[in-house]
């Protein structure tokens, strides 16, 4: 869950500078509002400080979940065509934003948890706490999924934030690919490569085969051998 809370927001942080002040605060906020539960502990009276962290909590955090519900939309309206043609037509991928506090509102499951806070030393609902899921059908992919599947969604997840990021900026990311050919069947390889033509990729890989075969242009190739680097034409 934290890596994917994590990709969350460095892919939003970089589309949407409203969101990375608001996601700031709110990590400021959840630091101090936890280290106020663990003096509590030594200080009763300072138990009447906690709406005022609460209060900003609140606030806050609802504009995180908002942001980030609507970021998975977004996602959800490129990833699943992305997924479908990788998988030849045979997996349907959708994603789903999961929030701590269920189907309450952040507000009152902040005050309906305050005792299981006070108890834990530590803030149990919000964001920082919040996941992102993937579907494949019915099947939860995150825990039950193959470790195939579980690639194979990375992967559409990574392309779907790629058309993401042209579509708002107008820009084009570089793509970097870490020894991902080998783990794919030829057809989803070749749909990858038909995807990246026109994307300035760094890929990391055992042997070159998949890309000479399927004309892939090759600027520059470096070999690793014996611990050592060395350029060579492609």
């Amino acid at each position: 869950p934290a890596g994917r809370r994590r990709f969350i927001d460095l892919e939003l942080s970089q589309l949407d500078k409203v969101y990375l002040s608001n996601l700031s605060n709110y990590n400021r906020i959840i630091n101090q509002r936890n280290s106020l539960l663990k003096e509590i502990v030594h200080q009763q009276s300072l138990i009447e400080t906690l709406d005022i962290w609460d209060m900003q909590l609140i606030e806050y955090g609802t504009k995180i979940i908002d942001r980030r519900k609507e970021f998975v939309n977004q996602v959800n309206k490129i990833i699943s065509d992305i997924h479908l043609r990788l998988t030849g037509g045979k997996e349907h991928l959708s994603l789903s934003y999961e929030t701590s506090a269920g189907d309450m509102p952040l507000e009152q499951a902040v005050r309906r948890y305050r005792e299981r806070d006070l108890k834990l030393k530590s803030t149990s609902v919000g964001p920082h706490r919040d996941d992102m899921g993937f579907q494949e059908g019915s099947l939860d992919i995150r825990r039950f999924g193959s470790q195939g599947q579980q690639r194979t969604a990375a992967l559409s997840l990574k392309m779907s934030e790629i058309e993401l990021v042209r579509s708002v900026t107008g820009d084009t990311p570089v793509l970097l690919l870490d020894d991902v050919l080998s783990e794919l069947d030829k057809n989803r390889q070749n749909y990858l490569l038909d995807s990246i033509h026109d994307i300035q990729t760094i890929v990391t890989c055992t042997g070159l085969e998949e890309l000479i075969s399927h004309r892939f242009a090759v600027n520059r190739v470096f070999y690793v051998k014996d611990g050592s680097i060395v350029e060579k034409k492609a």
